[in-house]
């Protein structure tokens, strides 16, 4: 359950590190898995140009406002057949305004319930669906 101030880490290569939940882009209090939410990046990754010193970053930088995509939660989301699945951390991924990623790849693994919410994208780019 994301709601605002949450702090999420990004699994995807779009420069961000760790992002802050400021707004549920749904009528709820809090966020699940598959759900769309506006952040703010608190911390990002340097890149280098060609003389080796290190820049910010040209996609993403620190204190960008973008929307994300809820792909893991700490509490635990039941699923259809009786089991319940949870994580060790609250992640997401980088979306544009189009609803698709900003990053080309996803470092870790998601959840098969974004594949029936139609995030078909990024289950695509995931290296595992559990």
């Amino acid at each position: 359950m994301i709601q605002m101030k949450s702090r999420l880490l990004v699994i995807d290569n779009s420069g961000a590190l760790i992002v802050e939940c400021i707004k549920v882009l749904k009528n709820a209090k809090w966020a699940s898995i598959g759900d769309e939410i506006v952040v703010s990046v608190k911390n990002a990754r340097p890149i280098s140009d060609n003389l080796g010193a290190s820049v910010a970053s040209t996609r993403i930088k620190k204190g960008d406002v973008r929307k994300a995509l809820i792909v893991r939660t700490k509490k635990e989301m039941r699923r259809p057949d009786g089991r319940f699945i949870r994580f060790d951390d609250n992640a997401c991924v980088l979306i544009n305004n189009q609803k698709q990623p900003i990053g080309s790849r996803i470092l870790s693994l998601v959840p098969r319930e974004l594949r029936e919410k139609n995030w078909v994208k990024v289950v695509s780019l995931a290296p595992k669906v559990i």
